[in-house]
């Protein structure tokens, strides 16, 4: 059975401009494959209402999972939780259990909780709260739709609450083997070696190193055996340990 789907939806002004680097997807995509789960999308759309709705509703159709990243802060331009209440057509307000969270932490601190902040407790309705233990504002998850802050640190620990719900399939393996030959020469003999290999993927991935031309070839796949064959065959044709 072949393993759950998910997409990424990265949302951010500040990420297509390049002012901010973007790593979450990154982040997800690790974790993701350590559980079984094969991400096959990653997407970007700036803080704009319109378009936030359309991409969540064309990926949470297309995958088993949508992992959104960004825009659940206590700003004017952050709009994702209203976006994807208007995606379920589902009504959104101030919802009392995040609202009591963040109250108790605020008062906690010495903060004031005011009205900017209480954006961050708008959850829509029939959703389930993604627990934040670095900065209790929570975010979300809707049908299949898990909705999370763009801040590094809090996002890996809203992936860290939510991948626990998440039935996974096999996780993927990988092996890799680094020879010093530019990718051209090693791409006619590595094609027939993926095509006889077939329940693995194989990749390569070109690099330079003090002016010399070299690749990395990877194996990846969810049967040990079979990335072990596949490698030793690689080791085979290109020199190398396997």
């Amino acid at each position: 059975m072949p393993n759950p789907t998910a997409a990424i939806l990265v949302i951010g002004d500040e990420i297509l401009s390049g002012r901010t680097r973007e790593g979450n997807a990154h982040f997800l995509a690790q974790e993701l494959a350590r559980v079984g789960v094969d991400l096959r999308e990653i997407r970007v759309v700036p803080d704009d209402h319109a378009a936030i709705v359309a991409a969540v509703n064309a990926l949470r159709a297309g995958h088993d999972h949508l992992f959104t990243s960004g825009g659940i802060g206590p700003t004017h331009d952050d709009i994702t939780a209203d976006a994807v209440a208007a995606a379920f057509g589902a009504a959104i307000g101030v919802r009392d259990d995040a609202r009591a969270l963040m109250a108790a932490h605020y008062d906690k601190r010495g903060v004031e909780f005011n009205e900017s902040r209480m954006r961050m407790a708008r959850i829509p309705d029939g959703a389930d709260l993604i627990d934040n233990p670095v900065s209790i504002a929570p975010g979300f998850t809707i049908g299949n739709v898990h909705v999370m802050a763009g801040v590094p640190q809090v996002f890996q620990a809203m992936v860290a609450s939510v991948l626990p719900r998440i039935t996974g399939g096999r996780p993927l393996l990988s092996q890799s083997l680094r020879v010093m030959r530019p990718e051209g020469e090693v791409a006619g003999r590595l094609g027939e070696l993926a095509a006889a290999h077939p329940g693995v993927s194989m990749g390569s991935y070109p690099f330079v190193q003090d002016g010399a031309y070299g690749t990395n070839l990877v194996v990846r796949g969810p049967e040990a055996e079979a990335v072990s064959a596949a490698m030793t065959a690689l080791a085979d044709a290109f020199g190398g340990p396997a």
